[in-house]
């Protein structure tokens, strides 16, 4: 297609940043109104499933969603999850039991993979591979940002709104960048052939399922069985969506592409963000709290220096890439950085400053954002373009199974290692921060220590994935991005 005028793709990167942002906020927002809903439903017990339905959803369809762009073209896909997505915050927000709430989560989880997916792969439509990385920076912000922003904009709206408002939020805003999507958003011609993989996406779906009910049970002691059952289905069920996509003539996840060194290591390096900066973001204040004994809401500036330098690497090397042409240098540099930072908080003493952990969170922010969203754009030039839904959904889905599998797990290590740390006097299931600072200040110390060896060998470990990720970088080919709207990109295979 025809490259778009200059005001016309402003307008389009102002649609799709919009709708990306309120993608990535219903991930965030949520969070600090969990508490009011399940009092006000009743439902305590249920809570966790307002987040993991939503989670769940949106993981299982992004390589589904993506192959269906490429089938029928990423404006008509695009479209319907925004619609979809307003109808389902509008049913949360009227929501009556839990159950109710759950299920319009779960439609919510679904159109945001769509809207998430979509934006990227439209972009990559409209753009030359040059133009890319700067645009993609743009849109890649909204995530950072929604970080930053929506667990404070979750609890003011709750406390003077109410919890529906958290949901209703997205209406005026969503309807507005409706409109301006019907107008900017182009028809893009549909890429690949009319045939969609539907053995591929049970098989892939069922797996997907099944891995995040493990994970998510393994922390139960009670849920053990069914653990281990969860994990048999999901080694199965993968197996035989590896086999099935071998076979399928449109497979929606393209195995054959990572003969293509370039989409090989640029979907690793999409997995090391999320195993190595995405699964400790979480934990980050509930350390903080205990292991610097500060307030919970102090305990939030380390995770938002990480996030901030995150926010303005993904910008500046963005716009870099698009200027140079060159992008192989940042993800070399970028997980160096992640290394050495994650390295720094497995040794950092307790009794530091609390500037001391928020310097080095922010190195590991910086390094991870230079390259979270240029990499998505660089494997997407190395892809043919009647492929780009399903190869950008392939970068995506690694990075968001990758973060969802290791925050399970350094759940279960923090879980257990601190209670088995603990002194006789002091219980686990009941140990809060306020309990802890009300305490003797010997006591204090002996927590503080307790967590910074529990967490000491979790940031090693993850200092580990980014040295793997160091690794794989170099291995990625010198090149430049092309300024040709259609180039053709190379076939370079990967040798033994």
């Amino acid at each position: 297609m025809p490259p778009l005028s200059t005001l016309r793709l402003r307008l389009l990167v102002v649609s799709l940043l919009t709708v990306s942002f309120l993608g990535a906020l219903d991930h965030t927002i949520v969070s600090t109104s969990l508490a009011t809903i399940a009092g006000e439903l009743g439902a305590l017990e249920h809570m966790g499933w307002v987040v993991v339905g939503y989670t769940l959803a949106s993981t299982v369809l992004l390589p589904v969603l993506g192959k269906l762009g490429d089938v029928v073209g990423p404006r008509a896909v695009f479209l319907t999850s925004l619609v979809v997505f307003l109808a389902a915050s509008l049913a949360c927000g009227f929501a009556q039991t839990m159950p109710w709430l759950i299920v319009a989560r779960v439609l919510q989880g679904m159109s945001s993979a769509g809207l998430q997916l979509m934006s990227q792969t439209i972009i990559a439509q409209v753009t030359s591979p040059r133009e890319r990385p700067k645009h993609m920076a743009v849109i890649g912000a909204a995530f950072p940002i929604a970080i930053l922003v929506g667990p404070v904009l979750g609890g003011l709206i709750t406390d003077f709104w109410g919890w529906q408002w958290v949901f209703w939020v997205n209406i005026p805003i969503g309807v507005a960048a409706l409109a301006l999507a019907v107008v900017a958003v182009p028809h893009i011609p549909p890429g690949g052939r009319r045939r969609f993989d539907v053995a591929g996406a049970m098989t892939f779906t069922a797996a997907l399922v099944a891995l995040v009910l493990a994970v998510s049970w393994m922390a139960d002691p009670g849920l053990r069985t069914a653990t281990v059952v969860a994990f048999a289905a999901a080694i199965i069920a993968f197996a035989a969506f590896v086999l099935a996509e071998m076979r399928a003539p449109e497979p929606i996840v393209p195995l054959r592409f990572f003969a293509n060194r370039t989409i090989a290591v640029g979907t690793a390096l999409s997995a090391i963000i999320g195993i190595g900066l995405f699964s400790i973001t979480a934990y980050l204040p509930t350390y903080v709290q205990m292991a610097y004994q500060t307030s919970a809401t102090v305990s939030g500036l380390v995770p938002i220096a990480t996030v901030f330098g995150m926010l303005l690497s993904n910008l500046s090397t963005g716009f870099l890439a698009s200027r140079t042409g060159s992008y192989r240098i940042y993800p070399i540099i970028g997980t160096a950085l992640g290394a050495v930072g994650l390295g720094a908080m497995a040794f950092l003493p307790v009794g530091l400053p609390l500037w001391a952990p928020m310097i080095v969170m922010f190195v590991v922010g910086v390094g991870t954002g230079a390259f979270m969203s240029l990499i998505v754009a660089v494997v997407q030039s190395a892809a043919p373009r009647s492929s780009t839904g399903a190869i950008t959904a392939t970068v995506n889905i690694v990075r968001q199974v990758g973060a969802t599998v290791t925050t399970a797990v350094i759940g279960g290590v923090v879980g257990f290692g601190v209670a088995a740390l603990l002194p006789a006097g002091l219980d686990a299931t009941a140990l809060t921060p306020q309990l802890v600072q009300a305490s003797d200040a010997a006591v204090q110390a002996e927590v503080a220590g307790i967590y910074r060896d529990v967490f000491a060998p979790v940031f090693a470990a993850l200092a580990v994935a980014y040295v793997v990720g160091f690794v794989v970088a170099l291995l990625m080919p010198a090149g430049r991005l092309s300024d040709e709207h259609d180039a053709v990109p190379s076939a370079e295979p990967v040798t033994a």
